[in-house]
């Protein structure tokens, strides 16, 4: 994994700011027609929002960046089934690659301070993402324990970046505990997702991306089943292991 600072050129300023555009405009014009199938179908269209179109809408911005984004399937990894998916957090181009992976029944736990962008309020709060303050603990945990009954309900699958930032010493964060509390309780399997090329392509918090390939490695589902609580920290430094391996491979 090449995590050096990208080599950005004239032309990838201009592509960038035209794929920024781009997805402004797109989400512009679709939330009012969203909200309202969203909301005479009492939700029931938030699966295929997810699954069908926010995906084909990624990848184009993806291709308009001269980005070519590839899934591979490790050992039978599956995103079709209920799970704890998370991912390294690492560029803003996570925004866009987490969409285009289309996991079936997902719903993203992403920070609070997205909701201050309107389109991430209006789509996150009708398709029912889960938001969460990370700065406040006790608050964070809360907001997830009140998902649990929605989610065994609808047998959806949660995704989320363990290291809850992407403001990290590279190449990979330390791990927080939330998502791995989340599995223990709800009995869910772990399905690691390393990004190989987001941090190469766009560092840190920069808009803007130079071309180049982003894969996808969907790595077989982790049981928790015989998993302890009170060895939770080194069951989440093992996974943590997994991701170093993967960065320096």
């Amino acid at each position: 994994m090449n995590t050096s600072q990208p080599n950005l050129r004239w032309y990838d300023y201009l592509r960038s700011l035209v794929g920024i555009i781009l997805f402004m405009t797109l989400f512009t014009l679709l939330i009012p027609i969203l909200s309202v199938l969203l909301i005479l179908s009492f939700g029931r269209l938030s699966n295929w929002f997810i699954e069908e179109l926010a995906p084909p809408i990624a990848r184009f911005i993806l291709w308009i960046l001269g980005i070519t984004f590839n899934i591979r399937l490790v050992n039978q990894g599956r995103l079709d089934h209920p799970a704890i998916y998370i991912v390294n957090h690492a560029s803003t181009l996570d925004i866009l690659t987490i969409l285009a992976l289309g996991i079936k029944k997902v719903r993203f736990v992403a920070k609070w301070e997205l909701q201050y962008f309107p389109f991430f309020f209006l789509l996150g709060r009708l398709t029912g993402q889960i938001f969460i303050r990370r700065q406040n603990r006790e608050k964070a945990i809360e907001t997830l324990q009140e998902s649990y009954k929605r989610v065994q309900k609808h047998g959806y699958s949660i995704f989320i970046a363990p290291e809850g930032t992407r403001k990290h010493e590279m190449p990979i964060g330390a791990f927080k505990k939330g998502a791995f509390r989340m599995a223990l309780d709800l009995s869910y399997p772990i399905v690691p997702i390393f990004f190989d090329g987001n941090a190469s392509l766009s560092r840190g918090g920069s808009i803007f991306t130079t071309s180049g390939i982003i894969t996808a490695y969907v790595h077989p589902p982790i049981s928790t089943n015989d998993w302890k609580e009170e060895l939770l920290d080194k069951h989440i430094e093992d996974v943590r292991g997994r991701y170093l391996q993967w960065s320096n491979t």
